[in-house]
């Protein structure tokens, strides 16, 4: 496993001396529906003659259910604070950019 990884640059404070950066982990994710996690876990605990009587049902009563998307991986975020001219020497990144971290070094 790398030690190293991309994050993605969410906020810059600049004081005039020292640069604070924000970061969240770069990485995609996707939301998932509450209402297919439960179809998911419901149909895995039945047998196939059970589902078929039930999953209709299920499905039946989960469309009157609003919505709701979970994201399935939570994101790691961290906050670097370095010497203005060490943030120029890094070509000066802004918010949306990415750039690598070494994990060992924090």
């Amino acid at each position: 496993m790398s030690a190293t990884n991309e994050f993605k640059i969410t906020q810059i404070v600049d004081n005039g001396q020292i640069i604070q950066l924000t970061l969240i982990e770069n990485v995609s994710t996707e939301p998932i529906s509450q209402k297919q996690l439960i179809i998911e876990n419901v149909s895995k605990k039945l047998d196939a003659e059970t589902k078929e009587q039930v999953m209709p049902l299920l499905e039946a009563i989960l469309q009157a259910q609003p919505t709701v998307n979970m994201k399935s991986y939570q994101q790691t975020q961290i906050t670097i604070a370095m010497p203005k001219s060490r943030y120029d020497g890094m070509g000066r990144p802004q918010v949306g950019n990415t750039i690598n971290v070494d994990l060992k070094k924090i």
